[in-house]
């Protein structure tokens, strides 16, 4: 089963007992502040759970696999994400 972010809300307002609507916008909102720390080249650094890093990729050979074509693949940005010790720790249990 996967997490959702509607089960992180759900989850949220049951603990805090705060009402959904409320509980929501916080979720989106931190959701936010960590898109656009990415975006500006910052890293987000949330304690005792992990970072998501921004890392540029270069200019690279690949391949179509539906055609078996070479091709050339845009430089590009992804996200990566590194779990703090204390949380590969829990996983690991």
């Amino acid at each position: 089963m996967t997490l959702t972010k509607v089960d992180i809300v759900e989850a949220i307002a049951e603990q805090n007992i705060l009402p959904k609507t409320k509980t929501t916008d916080m979720v989106e909102t931190l959701l936010e502040i960590i898109k656009k720390s990415l975006e500006s080249g910052e890293d987000a650094l949330i304690s005792c759970f992990g970072i998501f890093c921004g890392k540029k990729k270069k200019e690279r050979r690949g391949r179509n696999p539906a055609t078996g074509e070479d091709m050339i693949l845009a430089p590009r940005k992804i996200v990566t994400f590194k779990g703090s010790w204390k949380l590969k720790n829990k996983v690991n249990k």
